[in-house]
């Protein structure tokens, strides 16, 4: 059996270095640019979403050079969508990965033009050719995919139908297109950018990783619910209990505690049980469904 926290350390120090490597490549770009988007990427963040990049790769068939671009590129989507999301108009936040949002540390207008530059980025990032050895075919479907979770049918869409999530508008269904959209979105992304990688050409294998993916996303999401409930902000990193403050509907105040976290156990027993339909290399993937459910920050 993997070592599971070896294995994470290993990626998230891989991640970090390529991260730093394409910041740093942006020699055109003014500092008062670069520091801010080193500082909202650099040492800080669990690194989940590059990590699924590179599980699904490797479950795949990827070599660790092909995995490098899309999964800095997911992180850097990621990084973005957070500064937006603490800004004063959205949910006004002031603590992020353990230390002062972008705008707190900076102003608003240097935090969007972050967000802005950071998104550029990415998607110059993925459509590279350089040492990542993918088909032209596979790099603009990364690039389509990435897109789509990044806009109006993904981060966008979630993040407005998150702004609108009060207690007298929003249902169960309403509660889940939202975590589908703001959460789940990028993280299918980041299963399914893996298998391209890959260069697989089985649909369903496609299908499986994407299926898993969207279930973990789900998960990801109800478990934060939990965590903003159950931990403080110096665990969490972020402010704790901002959901409330805000008068958000979730899945603890729709739902309950006990049955939020029935359900998210739930949906990480079903992740794992499609992920035996993908092979016999699957273990690291599975202990990412773990993690998702069991985390404590």
């Amino acid at each position: 059996m993997k070592d599971f926290e070896a294995t994470w350390r290993y990626y998230r120090q891989r991640i970090e270095g390529v991260l730093e490597d394409k910041l740093n490549a942006t020699t055109d770009a003014p500092e008062s640019l670069i520091d801010p988007m080193k500082y909202v990427c650099l040492d800080g963040g669990k690194r989940f979403r590059a990590l699924l990049v590179y599980a699904s790769g490797e479950l795949a068939g990827a070599k660790m050079e092909q995995l490098d671009a899309p999964a800095s590129a997911v992180e850097l989507i990621h990084a973005y969508s957070l500064i937006h999301d603490d800004l004063p108009c959205m949910d006004d936040d002031e603590l992020r990965r353990g230390k002062p949002t972008c705008h707190v540390a900076y102003d608003e207008a240097t935090a969007v033009l972050t967000g802005d530059a950071l998104q550029a980025l990415a998607f110059s990032v993925i459509s590279e050719e350089s040492e990542q050895k993918i088909s032209a075919s596979n790099r603009i479907r990364m690039i389509s995919e990435l897109a789509n979770a990044s806009g109006a049918n993904g981060m966008v869409g979630g993040q407005i139908l998150d702004m609108q999530a009060t207690a007298n508008c929003v249902d169960f269904d309403q509660l889940r297109l939202t975590h589908k959209l703001k959460t789940g979105a990028l993280i299918k992304a980041s299963a399914v950018l893996g298998g391209l990688a890959g260069n697989v050409r089985d649909a369903d294998f496609m299908n499986g990783l994407e299926d898993y993916a969207k279930i973990i996303g789900l998960a990801f999401q109800i478990t934060d619910d939990i965590l903003d409930v159950t931990r403080n902000s110096a665990t969490l990193g972020k402010t704790a209990g901002s959901d409330n403050r805000m008068g958000k509907v979730t899945y603890v105040s729709l739902l309950g505690l006990d049955e939020s976290i029935e359900q998210a156990e739930q949906l990480s027993r079903t992740a794992i049980e499609i992920l035996r339909g993908l092979g016999d290399n699957t273990e690291l993937l599975e202990q990412l469904a773990h993690f998702v459910v069991t985390r404590s920050y």
